[in-house]
This record gives C-alpha cells, sequence and structure tokens, in this order.
C-alpha cells in the first residue's frame, strides 16, 4: 500500500509516519507539509508546500497513492471562525478533492474528533466545521472515507505535541493513563493504536464510517493481531 500523510510534523502525524514505516504492509510514504517531518527511511519521501489551500503546483506528484491519512489540524482556541473553517473545512476539502482527482480508488482517513457534531448545529463552532467537513468527505466518491474521532490521546513511542497547552494538558494526564484506562477505557487510546487503526481500515475496511476511540482500539488490535501471526 502507498500512502500519502499530512501533518506528520504533529502528535498523531507523527505517530501515524511510524507506524507506517514499521509496517510492511505499508511500502512507500510521502509525507506533505510545510516543513520537514525530520525522519529518514527508506520508504519514505516528502514533499515541502507553504500552501495547502492551493496545491495544484504539486498535484502531478500525488498519483498512484492507495490512501491518505490527513491528521492535519489547528486548534480553535486562537482562531477566528473563519480563519478556523478556511484551515479546517475549505483547506481539508481542497486537499481531498485534489487527492480524489489523482487517485479514484483512494481510501480517506480523517482526524476528526471526539464532540465532532455531523447536525452541525452545534453551540461550538468548532463542532460544526468538523461535522461540516467530515460531511463533505464522505461524499466524496473515495474507495471509502473514514472519519476518525479519538477522545484523549496518550502519545507513545516518542509522540510529542507542539502545542503548549497541550502539553501542560499531557504532563498532568500521562501519569494518570494507567489509572484512566482501567475506568474508562472507551474513551481512551493512544498515537499508536490511531495510525495502525488508519492501516487496517485502509487495507481491509471497517465497520463504521465514524470512529470513536473503542472502534480504534478494536481496528489498531486486528493489525497487532496480524503481526503477532507472523
Amino acid at each position: 500500500m502507498r500512502v500519502i500523510i499530512l501533518g506528520a510534523t504533529g502528535m498523531l502525524g507523527s505517530g501515524t509516519l511510524r507506524e507506517c514505516l514499521d509496517r510492511a504492509e505499508v511500502s512507500h510514504v510521502l509525507v506533505l507539509g510545510r516543513s520537514s517531518c525530520g525522519m529518514h527511511h527508506p520508504k519514505l519521501k516528502e514533499i515541502l508546500h507553504q500552501n495547502f489551500l492551493d496545491i495544484s503546483q504539486i498535484r502531478e506528484k500525488l498519483h498512484g497513492y492507495d490512501a491518505c491519512f490527513f491528521c492535519l489540524g489547528v486548534s480553535a482556541a486562537s482562531l477566528k471562525k473563519e480563519d478556523y473553517e478556511r484551515l479546517t473545512y475549505s483547506l481539508t476539502i481542497h486537499v481531498a478533492e485534489s487527492l480524489l482527482a489523482e487517485n479514484p480508488t483512494m481510501t480517506f482517513c480523517y482526524i476528526s474528533g471526539q464532540g465532532t457534531d455531523s447536525n452541525e448545529k452545534s453551540f461550538m463552532h468548532w463542532a460544526r466545521i468538523k461535522g461540516k467537513t467530515e460531511n463533505a468527505l464522505l461524499a466524496m466518491p473515495f474507495r471509502a472515507a473514514y472519519m476518525f474521532r479519538p477522545g484523549y490521546i496518550q502519545p507513545v513511542k516518542g509522540a510529542l505535541t507542539k502545542t503548549p497547552i497541550y502539553k501542560a494538558f499531557y504532563a498532568v494526564l500521562s501519569p494518570l493513563y494507567p489509572v484512566l484506562s482501567l475506568f474508562i477505557p472507551h474513551r481512551l487510546t493512544t498515537t499508536e493504536h490511531v495510525g495502525l487503526a488508519m492501516i487496517q481500515a485502509a487495507l481491509h475496511g471497517a465497520p463504521k464510517k465514524i470512529l470513536h476511540s473503542a472502534d480504534i482500539n478494536i481496528l489498531a488490535e486486528k493489525m497487532l493481531a496480524v503481526s503477532q501471526r507472523r
């Protein structure tokens, strides 16, 4: 499987990239980003591009891929509604349409978030905009499209967040993860499990179009089971 990853410099994207590089099922990984992901591997290629609201200049280089793992995202906390919508909905849909034109049999996996509103009626603008983005992606004629809505995500295998407020958040909660996993395992997942689940969904499909933490963990365990049988 040949995979495109966006957002590989972020916590989820870097975790997903590591899983792709480690899996024999993934033969080639193309990372699209504004800055280098800082990783080197024989099956890894990078294209640096500054404006993802217009990728027409690099579109011809995006042909021949089986899946896109879209891990790119911005926090709504520091942005006006119009800017958040532009960088969440408009950017995502432009990239998705461009990839679909080059790869009509592609599977598209989108990192959304718990609390996203599919009805687009939430009083929280980020939830409406995420729901609008999900709905538009699901309406596109990809081979398959899956919306990932993880709750709490534990960073593992060296994955780190770059957002200062999230760094403080993880500094407090990470030590509590073993305890939380005993009481609310259905609301928790890890960067490893998200990456593995996207690979599993792209290779073999998933039972739902919208996947929450419990669904993500089930898909990840299926991928891990394959490794154990080898």
